[in-house]
């Protein structure tokens, strides 16, 4: 497509990526903009990220960007970096030559190990994953390539895959909740051929590095398409093999408390990204893994014998553990939910004048927010507390100790504290004589 028959323009694309792209077209390189960033403003969106595509080698980028890194071990990249913005700048990826292991190598599932092969522009769009995606624009004439139907696919709002869709999804099994993610973010449909062999391999997700799963559900979850987006992959059976103790339990309960707290989990998740507000990713697991460690307390407690307040401790770490096994929440996450999880015991506990201590906890905010939510689908003892915590944590600090001197005086205990043993009274001097 000639400039003159597309509506992208230089001042849509951002500073620092028109500066790669210059450079490298001037020392003598093709240099292109390509995926999404082109795909997100044929649409009209704004992109989130600019990356570029060249026939330069890796060492031959470093060479030209002083502020530049190679990175990655499967397939070789450039990351140029400008302060806090990063542009990805990948060399044009070819055909696999199955005599080099030291460059391509797949495993026995078709998984691709190692993949630094370099090709041509024609081969690099064969080697995308959808054909929205294979979209090049050209700083030297200031065209649009489009590989595989691309442009007509953005038109009639359809995901179609590259190539054989069961063949690219044992490649990089990542591509089914990729095709969930572009769906939902995108208002576009999965092709049916590009669906159908989706549940047949969703489990192959299984053997993806847990640590690189972390990276895709936030994509998939933050990008405030959250409720369609769990929709459409528990329609494809894709949300199983990232989330298997939730999924257990919603198939022993589909009425059950949890699937209604996901559902609310996920549009508040939705409306906070609309707002422009932050997500923590601490809070959204330990609020759709609630459920889940109060099933494994129970579990504990009924083995051990242990109260309900030292199973739930237990349970935190059995609960993050497993999850952990699929989706490889950093330690920095993990531990703050956990924090807000203990905070659901320790509001139980301190209404009253104990109170003005918790509210200084660094992550009261969050606990209080979890037990706002959790008021929601609980029981009425639930209500109540959170009744209470709202009225005090919304009062003035001159009406706040008379809210807590009455709570205090109200003797109400948590159902979670043991009842107080009465001593045995004493016989009376004149008793015994």
């Amino acid at each position: 497509m000639p400039r003159n028959a597309h509506t992208i323009s230089r001042n849509q694309i951002s500073e620092n990526a028109l500066k790669v792209l210059y450079r490298l077209h001037k020392s003598g390189f093709k240099a292109y903009l390509v995926g999404g960033g082109v795909r997100d403003i044929l649409l009209g969106l704004a992109p989130k990220d600019f990356d570029v595509v060249t026939n330069a080698k890796p060492e031959e980028i470093k060479g030209l960007f002083r502020n530049s890194r190679l990175v990655g071990r499967r397939f070789r990249l450039a990351h140029i970096v400008f302060g806090r913005d990063v542009i990805e700048v990948a060399t044009f990826r070819g055909h696999h030559n199955k005599s080099n292991d030291k460059i391509s190598k797949s495993n026995a599932e078709g998984r691709l190990l190692r993949d630094n092969v370099y090709g041509t522009i024609e081969e690099d769009a064969e080697r995308r994953d959808f054909t929205v995606n294979a979209l090049y624009y050209d700083i030297s004439d200031f065209s649009i390539r489009s590989y595989g139907g691309g442009i007509r696919d953005i038109q009639a709002g359809v995901i179609k895959m590259i190539g054989d869709p069961e063949t690219r999804y044992r490649e990089d099994p990542v591509r089914m909740i990729r095709a969930a993610r572009f769906a939902t973010k995108l208002n576009m449909q999965i092709a049916p051929e590009t669906a159908e062999p989706i549940i047949r391999l969703s489990s192959l997700l299984q053997d993806i590095p847990a640590a690189r799963m972390f990276e895709e559900v936030l994509k998939l979850f933050f990008s405030g398409k959250a409720l369609k987006t769990f929709q459409l992959m528990n329609e494809h059976q894709l949300f199983t093999p990232l989330f298997p103790q939730i999924t257990q339990l919603l198939a022993e309960d589909p009425q059950s408390p949890l699937a209604a707290m996901l559902e609310q989990v996920f549009k508040n998740t939705d409306t906070r990204i609309k707002e422009g507000k932050t997500v923590n990713p601490a809070f959204f697991y330990a609020a759709v893994l609630w459920y889940p460690l109060q099933q494994k307390a129970r579990d504990i407690a009924l083995e051990s014998g242990l109260s309900v307040y030292d199973a739930n401790i237990a349970a935190m770490g059995d609960v993050m553990e497993q999850q952990c096994q699929t989706i490889g929440i950093p330690r920095r996450f993990s531990t703050q939910s956990k924090d807000i999880w203990q905070l659901q015991l320790r509001l139980e506990r301190n209404t009253g004048t104990r109170g003005f201590k918790l509210l200084e906890h660094p992550k009261f905010r969050a606990g209080y927010d979890l037990l706002l939510l959790r008021s929601e689908f609980e029981t009425k003892e639930v209500k109540k507390l959170a009744a209470w915590w709202k009225s005090f944590v919304e009062a003035s600090e001159e009406d706040r100790p008379d809210i807590a001197r009455k709570a205090a005086k109200s003797g109400n205990r948590s159902r979670n504290s043991k009842p107080r043993r009465r001593r045995k009274p004493t016989a009376s001097k004149s008793a015994k004589e």
